[in-house]
């Protein structure tokens, strides 16, 4: 790669600002983080590195909490960092600097380049193979500042929590509700010819209501609920949300424990992506070459049943886990994860590629935008429909607790919930453990709803699987 020309005079700064205005929020323009990532280049070369990588970014937002009506917490953050990896042969070694003048990006570059002297050889080490980077950027439409004050952020967090208060005489408390308006935008590159950035944002609205049983000793019980986008024309209203986490806080009231048993488990949507997570997570490349997941040598064959699909869509406009490519500057496609219950792709980066002889999947820095479906959803099957094919068992809405490992798969979380009988929910429960193998579990659905829900980057229905342990009393 050719890099810009550097200025003659050593001693100009960088952080000197640009004549070009920055987008609105931001201090810097992209213009100057390239000129920043160049300089990091160029220098790297100097010192007689065989190849490197920078990223310059920037971060700023406003999170704004409310509690019983009154504010309770006004921050502003605001933070930046160029970043470089930089390789001797196949070394590594990576450094970072908060500081943007040419003295300390000189300096966080020696130091990187130092440790990759010293550091043991990898052969798999080393940046993307050529035929991998991505030459173009789609536009994913992922940039919508928030043009918010913190005036306006706490008049809608106490109309959101007003919402939940006033709900039902029963909402006696609560946890507080908040607001956040966050954007980022950066600029990497490496040597072997990669060039790219762009900006993004995230907002969303929450709040975390508290109920009670009237008398003495009465039961209290705490549930929340919030709305998360890039846009923030697109949240939930803060009434809904609030109302809407009043009536989960309401449901739970009178909870107890159930009898140990086995009994088919429906997890509701939210929660069903975190099932999703745990099989992206045993099928990721660390865990892979380390062999340390229930799903070693998965490829080709069934891990689900086989009404079962797993896509996923890098280039959704808007998505949350959308991405023109990696971080790696790999780049991004649409595929076919799981097929009919068969595994068809792992989530690899050039790395983990390289140490399993495959090839990178343009997945470094996790999954883009998944979507988890069955075959054998119809339109109807919402969450009624979907008590009713539980028929009698759990309806699990939190999990508590990492009772996970992913060596072996074996499965143990606390769990709270509604109890079903007959496809219609009987009475609310507490203090239970539900338990079993990931493994069994995946390959256990039978069934998938139409309620589908994002979560980060997954969007999967509540899910029924057949079969697990329930310790209660």
């Amino acid at each position: 790669m050719t890099s810009k020309t550097l200025p003659s005079d050593s001693r100009s700064k960088p952080s000197a600002r640009p004549t070009t205005q920055p987008e609105k929020g931001f201090s810097y323009h992209r213009d100057f983080f390239e000129h920043l990532v160049d300089t990091a280049l160029a220098h790297a070369k100097k010192l007689g590195a065989t190849d490197a990588a920078a990223e310059a970014s920037e971060g700023c937002g406003l999170s704004v909490s409310v509690r019983k009506g009154e504010l309770e917490n006004v921050e502003r953050n605001r933070d930046k960092s160029l970043g470089i990896t930089v390789y001797v042969g196949q070394k590594r070694g990576n450094a970072a600097t908060s500081d943007f003048s040419t003295a300390a990006i000189k300096q966080t570059v020696k130091a990187a380049y130092d440790i990759a002297r010293f550091t043991a050889e990898d052969k798999s080490s080393g940046l993307p193979a050529d035929r991998d980077i991505a030459r173009v950027h789609p536009e994913l439409d992922l940039f919508h500042p928030w043009d918010l004050t913190s005036e306006e952020a706490a008049r809608i967090a106490l109309e959101c929590e007003a919402a939940a208060l006033g709900t039902s005489r029963r909402i006696t408390n609560s946890e507080g509700a908040g607001v956040s308006a966050q954007q980022s935008h950066f600029f990497s590159a490496h040597t072997r010819g990669f060039r790219g950035g762009y900006a993004s944002s995230r907002h969303s609205i929450s709040v975390a209501p508290i109920a009670s049983s009237p008398g003495k000793g009465g039961d209290m019980q705490r549930d929340a609920w919030y709305s998360s986008m890039r846009d923030a024309a697109e949240l939930a209203s803060p009434a809904v949300v609030g109302r809407y986490a009043a009536e989960r806080a309401l449901s739970r009231l009178k909870s107890r424990k159930v009898k140990t048993c086995e009994c088919p488990v429906l997890f509701e949507s939210p929660l069903a992506a975190g099932l999703l997570g745990g099989f992206v997570q045993a099928v990721s490349g660390g865990a892979l070459y380390r062999k340390s997941t229930f799903l070693l040598d998965s490829l080709g064959k069934p891990a689900f049943p086989d009404h079962i699909d797993i896509t996923e869509d890098p280039h959704l406009r808007k998505g949350k886990g959308s991405a023109p490519f990696d971080e790696e500057g790999v780049r991004t496609r649409a595929r076919t994860v799981v097929d009919a219950g068969i595994v068809r792709g792992y989530f690899l980066s050039t790395y983990s590629a390289r140490k399993l002889g495959m090839r990178t999947t343009g997945n470094a820095g996790g999954s883009h935008n998944l979507v988890m479906s069955s075959r054998q959803t119809a339109a109807g099957d919402d969450l009624d429909a979907m008590l009713k094919k539980l028929g009698t068992g759990l309806f699990v809405t939190e999990l508590m607790g990492q009772g996970v490992n992913y060596v072996t798969g074996d499965y143990s979380r606390g769990a709270a919930g509604f109890w079903v009988e007959k496809g219609q929910i009987a009475f609310p429960v507490e203090e239970i453990t539900i338990a079993g193998n990931l493994k069994d579990m995946l390959m256990g659905i039978q069934a998938v709803g139409a309620d589908a829900y994002n979560y980060g980057a997954k969007t999967v229905g509540s899910i029924l699987v057949n079969r697990m342990k329930v310790a209660g009393s």
